[in-house]
């Protein structure tokens, strides 16, 4: 079996959730996120992220020629080899790539972005970001039967190679799909999917294809773009897809238990 595990970049402390990982037998992918650590080093360079809201309310990263540069230092360099690191100490023989490597993951650039601000739609322009539209499902399995663990993070190749950021649930979603999966797990700071974010008591343990837009009306921000890449990966054909939480003692295995949000 396939399992893809997504850590997002809000997870403070993945090393339970690498754990258990090592300890599984089942062929691992693993996709991570660097928000915190891109957040935290643009800051220090005098760069603050700058966080934009599309027409349909999905929360983005805008990510200009200097935003990649910072990007491609704080995700496929420190977050990436430390994961790999952590990995290998444990006795997983893991591998780090970015979409970009190899050109594994490809997509189309949309150079300019269409954002609301402050109640006013605004265009803005040299935007490195783009939709996901090939993930090389045979390099990525060469991979796996070698008896390797591939540590996947954006950003990947435009199609002048290009380096674009995607995001880090619908990237993993993707592989997913293309590798057919069994698993989709994606972890993140939260219980799973709140009706009220910030309030762990409104959980919402289960939606089915025909509730996800409406699970999408009372959720918001970057909780709307996981909900819509994990139904999408169950849409295609991944069995068991979770928003699960990634910050107890076993993640993995309170997910296993059935704990988080699950698409049925």
């Amino acid at each position: 079996m396939t399992w893809v595990a997504k850590i997002g970049g809000s997870v403070r402390d993945p090393d339970p959730i690498l754990r258990e990982i090592a300890e599984h037998s089942e062929r691992f992918i693993v996709v991570h996120g660097a928000s915190r650590d891109l957040d935290a080093l643009s800051t220090r360079l005098g760069r603050s992220p700058r966080m934009v809201e599309s027409e349909r309310g999905d929360v983005s990263r805008y990510t200009d020629t200097v935003a990649m540069d910072h990007f491609l230092m704080a995700y496929a360099g420190k977050a990436n080899k430390r994961i790999v690191e952590r990995l290998r100490q444990l006795g997983r023989n893991a591998i780090g790539l970015s979409g970009l490597d190899a050109g594994v993951v490809r997509g189309r650039r949309r150079a300019d972005l269409r954002i609301r601000e402050n109640g006013r739609l605004k265009m803005l322009h040299d935007n490195h970001v783009g939709v996901i539209e090939h993930v090389d499902a045979r390099f990525l399995c060469s991979i796996l039967d070698a008896g390797y663990t591939p540590v996947l993070c954006p950003p990947i190749a435009a199609e002048d190679g290009t380096a674009i950021n995607v995001d880090g649930d619908k990237l993993a979603a993707e592989i997913a799909v293309a590798l057919h999966a069994d698993r989709l797990l994606i972890f993140a700071d939260t219980p799973g999917l709140l009706r009220d974010e910030g309030d762990d008591s409104t959980l919402i343990e289960s939606v089915s294809g025909r509730d996800v837009a409406s699970a999408l009306e009372v959720t918001g921000g970057r909780a709307r773009t996981k909900l819509r890449a994990a139904a999408g990966a169950k849409q295609r054909g991944v069995t068991a897809v979770g928003l699960v939480d990634g910050r107890c003692d076993r993640p993995l295995a309170a997910a296993l238990d059935g704990a988080g949000t699950w698409l049925v």
